[in-house]
């Protein structure tokens, strides 16, 4: 049930979900067993409604403690996350330094960025460090506004780089992650610099 402090898309997509209210433990335990066996092997982008919907049902899962009741097999590529036992399902944001991969079933840190395998921390933190420059601008305070002479130049400057920085991620960075995890799921948006998912192309 929403609150009146959600957002109206919170709203939406609490409606959205409600129809994983009425699925019984087995039912949802095999939707989401056989919703994995079509996600696993590629790289998907948080906004992708089937995406979506999986973590709709994830939050009920959760609340249910569906993965621990063992009521029906994940497919074999998926580990078990150390965070909450649930099929492991990271999902790569902008703060993965800080915050390394965050589990879709219960939104904690699945995986630590140092347990990340060693082979992508380069590449990683390479990524991370200029998307957290790119990122700060939507943060200046106002010395750092005054300073930069037009600020909604540089916003749009940030916006546009922070739009190339998801796309490489997205396209090939990601990838590489699959040689360790069954499925890799990227933030493909910044609220702050008003990036939204079709602002991200990889053409």
């Amino acid at each position: 049930m929403g609150t009146e402090n959600d957002s109206p898309i919170d709203r939406l997509w609490n409606e959205y979900g409600s129809v994983f209210h009425d699925f019984d433990d087995m039912t949802l335990a095999r939707w989401m067993a056989q919703t994995l066996g079509q996600l696993e092997g590629r790289v998907w982008r948080l906004s992708h409604p089937l995406v979506g919907v999986y973590r709709l049902a994830a939050q009920q899962a959760h609340q249910r403690q569906i993965w621990l009741k063992r009521l029906a097999s994940p497919p074999s590529a998926y580990p078990e996350a150390d965070c909450c036992r649930a099929p492991l399902l990271p999902l790569l944001t902008r703060d993965v330094l800080e915050s390394g991969l965050v589990c879709q079933h219960c939104l904690a840190t699945a995986v630590p960025f140092a347990d990340i395998p060693k082979q992508l921390h380069k590449d990683v933190r390479a990524w991370a460090d200029e998307y957290a420059t790119v990122h700060a601008v939507a943060h200046w305070d106002d010395r750092q506004r005054k300073s930069a002479g037009d600020y909604d130049r540089a916003y749009e400057e940030a916006a546009s780089a922070a739009e190339a920085l998801l796309a490489s991620a997205g396209q090939h960075m990601l990838p590489k992650f699959l040689e360790f995890y069954p499925v890799t799921i990227w933030e493909d948006q910044d609220e702050c610099l008003e990036v939204r998912p079709e602002d991200i192309s990889f053409q």
